[in-house]
């Protein structure tokens, strides 16, 4: 709670809400949406390790193991490489000493990649996971007022761009159309910090949505939930926002069936 990296000072973080608000995210993914959760140990000497989606790219077979942009987050690596090992996924290593690359600056849509350069994720970091991912175009998107690219956007649906409705989100998204040779349904919502969403599109299920819960962004709840073809699960997620986190940032989705 203390040690957490966090963009700008403010109120503490409760310990005890912040455990009861991760155990109902996976107990969403786990019991409701009946996913396979490999939960990664906790490490006292890494207070970010939570955020396990900053450490990881994983696109089908293929993990890269990213080199976070804050130093102090470096070792979070580890513990992300060796459950990855155990699903035999093809893991590529970031060793270049020059690149950063956090997983929350990079948005999947399922067709192409957009990689945010921010404070956290420089351009090598972006050469790299193109390198990576040669079958996907890799664009490159300024952030300047957030900490990352998902910070204020994310996937909604297959074809859907969740997106702030802030001057800095909406630059952004321009930027995304104009390197894209295709078009992105959007979804605006008014607070940036919703816009960040977990998107699943699960066989028994259809399209599932984890969206931020009514009583944290009102109005930005009553526009989710115009998604009528979606099944849609409002989160709670107060405290981890108080150290930059968001919904993406504390599970990497892999489509993978796991024997463990």
């Amino acid at each position: 709670c203390r040690q957490a990296l966090r963009s700008a000072a403010g109120p503490e973080v409760d310990f005890a809400r912040a455990e009861r608000e991760y155990q109902l995210y996976v107990g969403v993914l786990r019991g409701k949406l009946g996913l396979q959760v490999l939960e990664l140990p906790a490490d006292e000497s890494l207070p970010d390790c939570v955020f396990v989606e900053d450490v990881a790219v994983v696109c089908e077979e293929t993990a890269l193991l990213t080199r976070p942009g804050a130093p102090s987050r470096r070792k979070e690596v580890e513990a992300m490489k060796r459950v990855l090992e155990s699903l035999n996924l093809n893991i590529v290593e970031m060793v270049d000493e020059n690149a950063t690359l956090d997983g929350g600056d990079v948005l999947f849509t399922g067709r192409e990649f957009f990689v945010g350069l921010s404070r956290r994720t420089n351009q090598r970091g972006a050469e790299i996971l193109a390198d990576t991912f040669k079958d996907y175009a890799v664009s490159t998107v300024p952030v300047h007022d957030s900490l990352h690219l998902k910070s204020f956007c994310s996937m909604a649906g297959p074809n859907l761009i969740a997106i702030g409705s802030s001057e800095a989100a909406q630059k952004a998204l321009k930027t995304m159309q104009q390197m894209s040779d295709h078009r992105y349904d959007k979804l605006t919502v008014p607070d940036d910090a919703a816009a960040n969403c977990v998107y699943l599109n699960i066989p028994s299920k259809g399209h599932v949505l984890l969206h931020r819960a009514p009583e944290e962004y009102p109005e930005s709840a009553k526009v989710f939930e115009k998604l009528k073809d979606h099944m849609l699960i409002p989160i709670a997620n107060t405290e981890l926002e108080k150290v930059d986190g968001a919904l993406t940032c504390c599970s990497v989705l892999i489509n993978k069936a796991s024997e463990l």
